[in-house]
């Protein structure tokens, strides 16, 4: 169910896999995704199990409707009746409220300033990496008080450059807006490397305490990958802090 969980001075960090939940093929088992087909009892079920595991209230996280765009919003509660805003991240200074993004091959980015008690969640696939998404939450970190010196980043399960193949003209489009994106797949063709794009972008801003998780969601059978099964579910990334 949590495939990989840790903690920073109060901040927390966790990214599920696809085990552990009621949804039945071809999403199983654990879904998180409410528009990619599966029934919406189910997803709801796989929410609470995943938030409790955490010790989280599920009424208390912050889902997004993503777009693969840059658009960033500042939360400061759960969205309730409202409608879920078409965005790429969220950010709060809200502590005991968890941020959540959905991913199924595109890089989960999960940031926290433990000490000025800022959170981001981020959804970085390539389009969304190519716009900025990741410096855009950034940015709004730091016009709330977030130092990116002290800001912490776990990015989870996704595809990697060895298998997240595209035609050239593509590469070639991408790596002109980062460099750090160019990359070939294992059996020598085009490819991209978003997850390597992030964590560019991440340096150059001044973020220093980051980790990538190992994880290639095209190769492991444990996770959801949208390029290797198309139908498929979702997987979630959480941050939260005390």
């Amino acid at each position: 169910m949590i495939g990989q969980r840790d903690s920073v001075s109060g901040a927390h960090f966790a990214f599920t896999d696809r085990w552990g939940g009621v949804s039945a093929a071809p999403y199983e088992e654990l879904n998180l995704g409410g528009a990619v087909g599966d029934d919406p009892d189910a997803v709801r079920t796989n929410r609470e199990l995943a938030a409790k595991s955490l010790g989280l209230d599920p009424a208390r996280v912050v889902w997004m409707n993503q777009v693969h765009g840059a658009d960033v919003v500042v939360v400061s509660e759960p969205w309730g009746d409202k409608p879920v805003p078409r965005v790429d991240a969220v950010v709060t200074a809200e502590r005991g409220l968890a941020l959540a993004v959905l991913t199924a091959d595109c890089t989960p980015v999960l940031l926290a300033d433990p000490v000025a008690g800022i959170a981001a969640a981020a959804h970085a696939g390539r389009p969304g990496m190519v716009a900025g998404v990741v410096p855009a939450a950034l940015r709004a970190m730091t016009e709330l008080g977030a130092d990116p010196a002290r800001i912490v980043v776990r990015t989870g399960p996704a595809v990697c450059g060895r298998c997240y193949e595209v035609p050239e003209e593509m590469r070639a489009d991408v790596a002109a807006v980062e460099p750090a994106a160019h990359a070939e797949t294992s059996w020598g063709t085009p490819a991209v490397d978003v997850t390597a794009a992030v964590h560019a972008q991440l340096d150059r801003l001044g973020v220093r305490d980051r980790w990538q998780s190992p994880v290639c969601t095209l190769e492991s059978d444990d996770h959801f990958s949208y390029r290797r099964d198309r139908t498929t579910g979702r997987l979630a990334g959480y941050v939260w802090l005390d």
